[in-house]
């Protein structure tokens, strides 16, 4: 992640508070970098496609738009006050998540914030569904804020995956490394690293295996997969000056992993990478993120691969 020199903050004008907002703010005055304020907005109604377009129509959308822009200005007129330089831009774009990657690709932003809220099983297809397509396409550094997360950030948690289990680039722990690293210290925050590893292949495959005589016994093989990955993790941390007691190795679900440490640390940040695939295998894409996003007590920083500008591999 480059230095922070313009930070875009997605503006949601359904929502009465916005968190992202604050969050914004502080990361400006801490590195002096320019927001601009984005709403992407769309009503089906006001398109002309399910009735005859009509210069009421037209007058109908602009003055949507323009609330917009009211309620644009009414948001940066704190950040102003403090100082920042502040940009505010609408655009009436769907789908919403397309909308908002076409503005980041002729903003050029070097961090993209943007709100996010949990919701249960039943309800999170439609506001998480835009969350889950800008991590899978959003060429930038994209930060998802909760509603409760506090405007400061104290304590970071890079995830990474040395041994490459989920086929991630190699790069990419590097990269996401190196973003804690410029937050940890921008922040003045404590920085941790963690790699989860499931053992339950392992397991079953030990298991299966217990009928033979050549088997090894399962802690043995529970053991050199521990020692594998924690010979992993060393090495990718090897020209990094991070304490050890701040280098954290779990087993289990990642998601389960994350939670606890989280919990333990009282975190704010979970930086965690991300790839795209073919169509035909999109949703390999999130199977950690987006378990991650609707379960994570905290703040979620979404880094893409070198190359990566487009969103797909």
């Amino acid at each position: 992640m480059e230095a922070l020199r313009n930070i875009l903050v997605i503006v949601d004008p359904t929502a009465k508070d916005n968190p992202v907002i604050a969050r914004a703010r502080w990361l400006a005055q801490k590195t002096g970098a320019s927001v601009e304020l984005f709403i992407c907005d769309y009503d089906q109604y006001l398109t002309g496609e399910m009735f005859f377009d009509s210069a009421q129509l037209e007058k109908t959308r602009s003055a949507l738009m323009q609330r917009n822009a009211q309620r644009l200005k009414k948001l940066a007129q704190p950040l102003l006050d403090a100082g920042i330089k502040v940009a505010i831009d609408t655009a009436w774009d769907s789908p919403l998540h397309e909308g908002i990657v076409r503005k980041v690709a002729k903003s050029n932003p070097d961090i993209v914030l943007k709100d996010t809220h949990y919701h249960q099983l039943i309800r999170r297809s439609l506001f998480s569904n835009t969350d889950w397509n800008l991590i899978r396409d959003c060429p930038a550094p994209l930060m998802l804020v909760k509603a409760t997360s506090p405007e400061a950030i104290k304590t970071i948690i890079a995830a990474v995956d040395p041994s490459h289990e989920r086929d991630k680039p190699a790069e990419l722990d590097h990269k996401i490394i190196a973003a804690a690293q410029q937050l940890s210290t921008t922040a003045q925050a404590e920085m941790h690293i963690v790699h989860a590893f499931d053992p339950a292949p392992a397991y079953a495959v030990s298991a299966d295996a217990m009928a033979f005589p050549i088997a090894e016994p399962i802690h043995e093989v529970m053991l050199g997969l521990k020692r594998r990955h924690q010979r992993a993790l060393d090495d990718l941390l090897a020209s990094y000056a991070i304490p050890e007691a701040n280098v954290h190795l779990g087993e289990g679900d990642t998601r389960d992993v994350l939670v606890a440490l989280i919990e333990k640390l009282h975190a704010d940040l979970v930086i965690m990478g991300a790839i795209s695939r073919s169509a035909l295998k999109r949703l390999l894409l999130g199977s950690t993120a987006e378990r991650v996003l609707d379960h994570l007590p905290c703040d979620l920083l979404i880094i893409k691969p070198v190359g990566a500008a487009s969103g797909r591999d």
